[in-house]
């Protein structure tokens, strides 16, 4: 089982995507295209599940409806991001208060 910590860097086991833990939560339910996602990359992919095929895209931030696990995608690829078999969704955005 592995500890979820922030800064830690996962890549996908299905496809291209890589992404960096910001908050984390305990429990090990963490993947992507339905394959648990790893800390070291393996040359040869592993089958996907095309339910779990939406993508995830750079730069977008991905949490849980608790917001208690919090992931930065820093490479896009074709799988989605779930965690304890619930689907992860991007993050609001705010709006940064203008400087006049």
């Amino acid at each position: 089982m592995m500890e979820l910590k922030p800064g830690l860097r996962l890549r996908s086991a299905v496809c291209d995507a890589e992404v960096m833990v910001i908050k984390a939560a305990a429990g090990d339910g963490l993947t992507c295209g339905g394959e648990s996602l790893l800390e070291q990359a393996k040359d040869a992919k592993a089958a996907a599940n095309p339910e779990h095929m939406h993508g995830c895209v750079i730069g977008k931030r991905y949490v849980n409806e608790a917001e208690t696990i919090e992931l930065l995608c820093i490479k896009s690829g074709e799988g989605s991001l779930y965690y304890n078999s619930d689907e992860l969704m991007t993050k609001d955005t705010k709006k940064l208060p203008s400087s006049d």
